[in-house]
């Protein structure tokens, strides 16, 4: 009896699971069906919408009985520029000298002796700004100097016995020989000993100074060189340029620097391109002078603007009213006609465009009244009123 209980038992489980299970799938099943519904519905509410006020759009055109008693839309308007029309490459540059010197001894270098320069010093070209270690040198001179006067005083003694008609002219040439041979090795000796002064190879100020007393001096350390020199008084901004601009920039176009750092503008022309294409940046570097400014250093950041496009006399409009339909572009402008102000559809050709500004090469003389603003829900002929 307690077998049977328990086999109803789990049977009754069982049936109530399976029909929990098909009630949750039928929830899920509606759920879907309610969003598909929602979404085609909006659908189709949009496209209506849309038919709508193309048809609202139509009978306003048409209506001339309602065009008569119709408000006017109000506007703004403005007069169209007529102005030179100037187009930018906005690019990145940084500012670098043009007399940079990284110090290095003229030998091998050596042992640092005495340094009279600090950072951040002016300094000339051909001061002494550094000395290395010259005891092995000097004492070299003196053994070579001891020597030659051994050699001279065998070389006279020799010339005292040939005029003596004692000894032969083998051994009195030798003698010379030795003397002149010492006086070359003291002469390259001293010029060794000289390569331990270092000195300046341009005027400027000491950018870097990373040496002391003591320490090996070989002009290029594990941080870069030891000593470098920048004549800040001739100073050029450098920038990569994309290759696409290749035909639009070169040497002789104007140029626009700003140094945001110290808020200065200076204006340039390009002075130097690269003669060939960067494989990495796929650009190229165009270098552009500066002016002396006790302002700028080297590496600062710079924006760069470069002249490619400029058109004299230009018809411009600002960018942000210039709609596009099926034709193209257009704009509205303001007509007076039959004593009413109404919107005219002014299909336009655009030229280039830089800032808020674009160019207009056809569809408009320069003498019309432009609206802008209002524009965006405006028809050919809707009447408009100016706002004031």
């Amino acid at each position: 009896m307690k077998t049977i209980l328990k086999s109803t038992a789990l049977g009754v489980l069982m049936s109530v699971a399976v029909a929990c299970g098909e009630g949750n799938k039928e929830k899920a099943g509606a759920l879907n069906d309610k969003k598909a519904e929602l979404t085609r519905l909006k659908s189709e509410q949009a496209k209506r919408n849309e038919s709508i006020k193309k048809l609202e759009d139509e009978i306003a055109k048409l209506d001339t009985a309602a065009a008569k008693t119709q408000v006017a839309k109000l506007v703004n308007t403005a007069p169209i520029v007529v102005t030179d029309f100037s187009h930018y490459i906005d690019l990145q540059g940084h500012v670098d000298a043009e007399n940079i010197s990284y110090i290095s001894p003229r030998n091998q270098g050596g042992q640092i002796k005495a340094i009279y320069i600090s950072k951040g010093q002016t300094v000339k070209k051909g001061q002494l700004i550094l000395k290395i270690d010259d005891r092995l040198y000097l004492e070299q001179i003196e053994t070579l100097k001891t020597q030659l006067n051994f050699a001279k005083d065998i070389y006279q003694r020799r010339q005292n016995l040939w005029k003596q008609n004692i000894g032969s002219e083998v051994e009195l040439l030798s003698a010379k020989n030795n003397v002149d041979q010492l006086d070359r090795q003291i002469a390259i000796a001293k010029e060794s000993w000289s390569m331990t002064n270092v000195y300046s190879d341009v005027s400027g100020f000491v950018d870097e100074l990373n040496v002391r007393v003591g320490e090996m001096f070989t002009g290029a350390g594990a941080m870069g060189p030891q000593i470098r020199i920048v004549n800040a008084s001739a100073l050029k901004v450098v920038a990569d340029i994309p290759e696409n601009y290749l035909a639009s920039v070169g040497k002789g176009s104007k140029v626009v620097i700003g140094v945001p750092d110290i808020n200065r503008t200076y204006n340039s022309v390009i002075s130097f391109t690269s003669a060939s294409i960067n494989p990495n940046s796929r650009g190229f570097t165009v270098e552009a002078k500066l002016p002396f400014d006790g302002q700028l250093k080297p590496n600062m950041l710079t924006t760069v603007r470069i002249l490619d496009y400029s058109a004299p006399n230009a018809v411009t409009v600002p960018v942000n009213v210039v709609q596009t339909d099926e034709a193209g572009k257009y704009v509205y402008i303001a007509s007076t006609e039959n004593g009413k102000t109404v919107a005219r559809k002014k299909q336009i050709v655009v030229g280039q465009v830089y800032g808020n500004n674009a160019e207009v090469k056809g569809g408009l003389t320069g003498t019309e009244l432009l609206i802008t603003q209002g524009y965006q829900t405006l028809y050919d002929g809707q009447a408009v009123a100016v706002s004031q």
